[in-house]
């Protein structure tokens, strides 16, 4: 069972056509109608799925199991409005090819999931200016997305990757409407949906092992 199921990067289930030189898989861009927002480790016992918006702002290994087990979380998370493309981290000293690797993965699992009928939202995300190179690479334009701001403000050079990031992002994608998670820095501007950041007291115990 492992070497069917784990072996092979999910390429056994669907092989996207790729965008650009990594062949990135490609999400289709939508439009956001209000939502409550709530984080993937709350999602299995969520009241009216159908007027929330499931969110992966949180650390990676609380969602790595929706790149694992694919099939295993789509009927829940098709109960839902929206589900929001997992945040796979894309730190500016991870080497290049594991930040494209789960820039890849993110992509892959938002065009499964809206192959099965789920309304995906792209949460964007970059390193540093070299990463614009590819980051990009798949997204949707003229789409709502998603970007998140945790620990990148607490000091010049982590805002200013992040300012310049937002600011590419904009000019490349021409989204919509930005859903925002995290404090919203001034020079931010655009349609924004600010998320207020939830306090990061999530403990080994108030993660559901599924």
């Amino acid at each position: 069972m492992y070497r069917t199921q784990r072996n092979y990067e999910n390429v056994q289930r669907m092989l996207f056509n790729g965008i650009g030189e990594y062949d990135i898989p490609q999400i289709e861009s939508i439009q956001f109608n209000n939502a409550e927002f709530i984080g993937f480790n709350y999602a299995r016992n969520a009241k009216e799925p159908e007027n929330k918006a499931v969110h992966f702002f949180l650390d990676d290994y609380q969602f790595t199991r929706v790149w694992t087990e694919p099939d295993r979380y789509i009927p829940m998370l098709q109960r839902f409005k929206y589900v929001l493309t997992p945040d796979f981290s894309l730190y500016t000293d991870f080497p290049k090819p594991l930040q494209i690797y789960n820039h890849y993965r993110k992509h892959w699992i938002g065009a499964y999931w809206q192959m099965h009928g789920i309304n995906v939202i792209p949460t964007i995300c970059w390193s540093d200016q070299k990463s614009f190179e590819w980051c990009f690479d798949g997204e949707p334009t003229q789409s709502v997305v998603a970007v998140s701001s945790v620990g990148t403000q607490n000091n010049k050079e982590k805002k200013r990757c992040f300012l310049d990031g937002y600011h590419e992002m904009v000019e490349r994608l021409q989204p919509t409407q930005i859903i925002f998670y995290g404090r919203v820095p001034d020079e931010c501007k655009k349609n924004i949906i600010h998320i207020k950041q939830f306090s990061e007291k999530w403990h080994e115990a108030e993660v559901s092992q599924w």
